[in-house]
């Protein structure tokens, strides 16, 4: 069922329910179901539909929802634009996945000129549209393309199909227990893949999805507060954040008695700071879901507190949304296959799947499976490192920094971290070394989550025999200098 079938089914039975709410407001299912036909309606009538791309260029919130619900309910696809990414980046996601609008909140951007793509604003008079003119999408069509950091030195496109994010959230729903009782935490942006959890599988069970408002992200007593206030029952988040709320949030002097489910993803959670956090909300139940954007979650385990040692991996568990795993036994590479699985990147205006001869997508992740039949997580094959819940490829970090001025020579690592797992961190050759200039180029051309927070100035590169960049030994010399 697609998702505006899903809403006008709901709309039948609880108009009044609220079904997403900001800090500007909430809308009830009644509402947003208008909101997202008229969305639908102005798409239909510029001639957009089956088989085109729009982008959604809205903070994340409820206006950003409508839009997105409203370009699925047109038939077409929508991209998520991140509205803090450089004007380049942006530009080019719009230009590469071709797309026939960009929705906004207001006046176009500057940088859309460049693109030659219209744009139209979210808060335009309804269109005369009736539910029976919107066509139906097939479990093939494509529904959304999130981009990714690219290995090329270029974001790349993750399309997923309508399948693929039926399967999460029929699995998300049943497995977590969605209802209408539930309230849902939303932090994750919109071209993040946690935020299918919030966008379909909450509004599917008829639960409200409450915007976490941004300020509240680097203030953890306040986020604390929050949920307390919202009476948040389920939240999806990455780890680092709930390392930052088992730490600073308060918890030890008032607890959180209406969350019931903790659900995190898109990074290793550091074992003593999960043990921690357990032992400050012991009612909550805690989920470990896994799986790179190109599967969705394809693994999970439910935490068990008594198996919960300092030092010991967390189990990324067994198979989720009906995935098909297996270990390649040369590599030890997770290898998946099955409805969750992308319908590929985005190449030359259509989606293309990597996958071997027997169909196995390979994820690129090392695991191994312990003495209770639990996947085991143990980093990536690649250079890939995975920050805040985001991954992102050093190239093209590294190649972006390589255009500033004076700048000869770039390597990109990631150096754990107690807090946040893993933080990028930067070795420059350049002809005139400076800091403070060297951030200010990153703060301009690359998107923040990339952004190195340390700098080390080397006068020469260290490499190989070979000739190519010495990883270890760079990564040695930048946590020799971290203060």
């Amino acid at each position: 069922m697609t998702p505006f079938k899903q809403l006008a089914a709901l709309n039948a039975s609880a108009p009044e329910r609220v079904i997403f709410a900001d800090a500007d407001g909430s809308l009830s299912v009644s509402d947003f179901h208008d909101r997202v036909l008229a969305t639908a309606g102005h798409l239909l009538a510029r001639g957009i539909g089956p088989g085109d791309n729009v982008a959604v260029y809205l903070p994340r919130g409820v206006q950003a929802a409508v839009a997105i619900h409203g370009v699925l309910a047109a038939g077409a696809c929508y991209v998520p634009l991140d509205t803090g990414n450089p004007a380049q980046r942006n530009r080019h996601i719009v230009t590469d996945a071709q797309c026939r609008a960009v929705i906004t909140g207001g006046d176009a951007p500057d940088w859309l000129a460049q693109t030659g793509v219209p744009s139209f604003e979210i808060q335009q008079p309804p269109a005369q549209t009736s539910a029976s003119a919107l066509p139906d999408n097939t479990p093939a069509d494509n529904a959304a393309i999130l981009y990714t950091s690219g290995s090329t030195g270029t974001p790349k496109g993750v399309v997923l199909s309508h399948g693929a994010i039926t399967a999460f959230c029929e699995w998300a729903t049943t497995t977590f227990k969605l209802c209408g009782r539930d309230r849902v935490a939303s932090l994750a942006p919109f071209h993040f893949d946690l935020s299918l959890f919030d966008l379909f599988a909450a509004p599917a069970a008829g639960a409200v999805t409450r915007f976490v408002p941004d300020a509240l992200k680097l203030s953890p007593a306040r986020l604390v507060d929050w949920l307390r206030e919202q009476a948040i029952t389920t939240w999806y988040t990455v780890p680092s954040i709930l390392v930052f709320i088992a730490l600073r949030g308060g918890l030890r002097d008032q607890s959180l008695p209406e969350l019931r489910q903790v659900l995190f993803a898109g990074e290793v959670f550091p074992p003593a700071r999960l043990l921690e956090l357990a032992g400050l909300l012991p009612q909550t139940a805690f989920y470990n879901l896994f799986g790179p954007t190109e599967t969705n979650v394809c693994l999970y385990w439910p935490v068990d507190r008594s198996r919960l040692r300092a030092g010991q991996p967390v189990p990324v568990g067994l198979p989720a949304c009906q995935a098909h795993t297996r270990i390649d036994p040369e590599s030890g590479e997770l290898l998946v296959k099955g409805p969750c699985l992308m319908s590929g990147y985005w190449r030359d205006g259509r989606p293309v799947l990597d996958t071997d001869a027997d169909g196995w997508f390979h994820s690129g992740d090392r695991v191994s499976v312990n003495a209770r039949g639990e996947y085991e997580y143990h980093g990536r094959l690649d250079r890939m490192i995975k920050s805040a819940g985001y991954r992102v490829e050093p190239a093209e970090i590294e190649q972006v920094l390589g255009n500033a001025p004076g700048v000869t020579s770039v390597a990109v690592v990631g150096i754990p971290d107690p807090l946040s797992g893993t933080r990028i961190a930067a070795a420059v050759s350049s002809d005139t070394p400076d800091r403070q200039s060297l951030q200010g180029y990153a703060g301009k051309t690359l998107a923040p989550y990339m952004r190195p927070y340390f700098y080390l100035f080397v006068p020469d590169m260290p490499c190989l025999p070979n000739g190519k960049k010495d990883y270890r030994q760079i990564t040695r010399l930048i946590e020799q200098a971290l203060p």
